[in-house]
């Protein structure tokens, strides 16, 4: 009888145990997550245009073709490529986490640049000429090579916000943040894609005549959705981005841009939290321009001559 309690209570220890790491993994995965929260965004923003053009039907498999092509990316490519230089390169994270921080920096600029300079490139602009189903694969590898880019950052930036000496529970919560976060994407981009669809059969069968308005509004309101998260995207680039190059600079030793945001963001908050967030959240947002900015010429002057015959497609 006492061998039986003595078992029961190894058991329970053990449940207790295995209940602890569980909370800590969700714990970790939640914080991972959302340090990782504008790239996410961007993620979500960018997608839905990869199926504009292309037939209503092919919207849900395109999306999940490129859905599937990042869990493969995060899974089992990046995960064990993360862990491992983790654990034997520890020292090649920071720098590693400040070339995607730039990357982002990069992407953000561009993207406002191209607002104010989006006249020069009407001219520029070619009309599709390709069958839908040559577009359909021309469009999922061109959204699976920025997946992949995003992911990279995003798995990057989830490692570095898990706080685990082990080396199981920092596997799992990757694994749970790449999980959650490509379902959350995705089906996201799902309901995107498919919102104008369901506005447009709503105002179309609707009994009532506030279904169809409701349908109407759906319709009408979904470019300025769409408007409304690229630029929420955008903006949180900048501010990651900015942020991960003044605590890569911090972590590196040079501590001057780290220490004036946080006087700064101090003395203008008067002690609200929230405000000293906002305020260093703007000027990790400002130093993210000024460096995207200053990449700009850089990337496509130098950096895209140097990789182009690397993705230039191979004619037939």
């Amino acid at each position: 009888m006492s061998g039986l309690i003595s078992l029961l209570d190894d058991v329970a220890a053990i449940a207790k145990l295995a209940s602890t790491q569980l909370d800590d993994i969700a714990a970790q995965a939640t914080k991972a997550g959302s340090k990782a929260a504008g790239v996410v965004i961007d993620d979500a923003a960018v997608t839905p245009k990869y199926v504009t053009g292309l037939p209503a039907a092919r919207e849900l498999p395109i999306v999940w073709k490129i859905a599937r092509a990042s869990f493969f990316n995060k899974l089992v490519i990046l995960l064990p490529a993360a862990l491992l230089l983790n654990a034997f390169l520890p020292w090649i994270m920071t720098p590693l986490l400040m070339i995607g921080g730039a990357y982002l920096c990069f992407e953000g600029a561009e993207k406002v640049w191209h607002v104010f300079h989006h006249h020069e490139e009407k001219g520029a602009q070619k009309a599709e000429t390709l069958d839908a189903a040559h577009l359909e694969e021309k469009r999922v590898k061109g959204a699976i090579k920025t997946d992949f880019i995003l992911s990279a950052e995003i798995m990057t930036i989830s490692l570095s916000a898990i706080e685990t000496d082990s080396f199981m529970v920092e596997a799992i919560t990757l694994a749970a943040v790449a999980i959650g976060i490509t379902a959350l994407v995705y089906g996201a981009v799902a309901l995107l894609v498919k919102a104008d669809d369901v506005g447009l059969k709503l105002s179309q069968i609707g009994r009532l005549e506030a279904t169809r308005a409701v349908g109407r509004g759906i319709v009408a309101a979904m470019p300025k959705v769409l408007t409304v998260i690229s630029v929420i995207g955008t903006a949180a680039m900048l501010w990651v981005g900015g942020n991960i190059i003044v605590h890569g600079l911090h972590d590196l030793g040079w501590h001057l841009p780290y220490d004036t945001i946080h006087d700064i963001a101090v003395a203008a908050s008067g002690g609200a939290g929230f405000v000293e967030w906002l305020v260093t959240a703007i000027l990790d947002g400002i130093i993210g321009i000024l460096l995207g900015l200053a990449l700009i010429p850089f990337v496509t002057r130098v950096m895209v001559p140097l990789m182009q015959p690397f993705f230039t497609e191979k004619q037939a």
